[in-house]
């Protein structure tokens, strides 16, 4: 799956591949990619994708907040966090860094990948925020218990300091799939997408807010 292209030094190559993919195969190559990385064989990578339909447990997922999954696929993975849906209209995002090159701070990390969604987000016009204690990212919409709804998932993994997984934006996937789980864990808030607070963003458009908004949060690490 990865080609092994260059780029500048210090910056990951960003590859955008057709969909939807299946997940397994694609965790695959991407732990390949990253030990490939670990043994200095490829550049650092970041990979744009959609999945076929799939709900994905992290490490720290409940049976139970497995509702109702029907025909579509289920997939227990190393990520960290709990149940969440992938499918197509849903912008995937798997980041592969050197992070002992970058700086070994997982928390870092993670802040680092919540900062990068919210100024894609608003980069369309979208304000979007952290929750205490919470994963992803999330917006204002009045609709749940919380009055904030998810629109972004970030669930990570690190191998020997090679970061694996990544996030995965809402743009217009079918919400309805999120009611059949708790997604992360989280009963008092809803799920959204660009496109349920009316903002038309095409794939190219987020894929570019990506690559644009990513150096302001992860500088090059030589």
């Amino acid at each position: 799956m990865a080609d092994g292209l260059t780029d500048q030094v210090g910056r990951p190559i960003f590859q955008n591949f057709a969909g939807p993919h299946d997940y397994a195969p694609t965790i695959d190559a991407m732990r390949d990619h990253a030990a490939a990385i670990r043994s200095g064989r490829v550049p650092e990578a970041v990979w744009l994708l959609e999945h076929a339909p799939v709900y994905t447990a992290g490490t720290s997922a409940k049976d139970a907040d497995l509702l109702n999954p029907g025909n579509t696929p289920t997939h227990k993975t190393g990520r960290g966090g709990q149940w969440t849906y992938h499918g197509p209209g849903q912008r995937v995002a798997y980041v592969m860094l050197d992070l002992q090159k970058r700086g070994p701070d997982v928390r870092c990390y993670v802040h680092n990948l919540e900062g990068w969604i919210i100024d894609v987000l608003a980069g369309f016009g979208v304000t979007s925020q952290r929750r205490i204690g919470l994963p992803g990212i999330w917006v204002e919409t009045g609709n749940s218990v919380s009055g904030l709804d998810k629109i972004a998932a970030i669930g990570v993994r690190i191998s020997r300091w090679i970061s694996w997984h990544g996030i995965a934006i809402n743009n217009y996937p079918d919400l309805e799939a999120f009611q059949a789980i708790v997604p992360c864990g989280v009963s008092d808030g809803g799920v959204t997408s660009l496109a349920a607070l009316g903002v038309s963003v095409s794939m190219n458009e987020l894929d570019n807010m990506l690559q644009t908004q990513f150096d302001l949060h992860f500088p090059n690490g030589t």
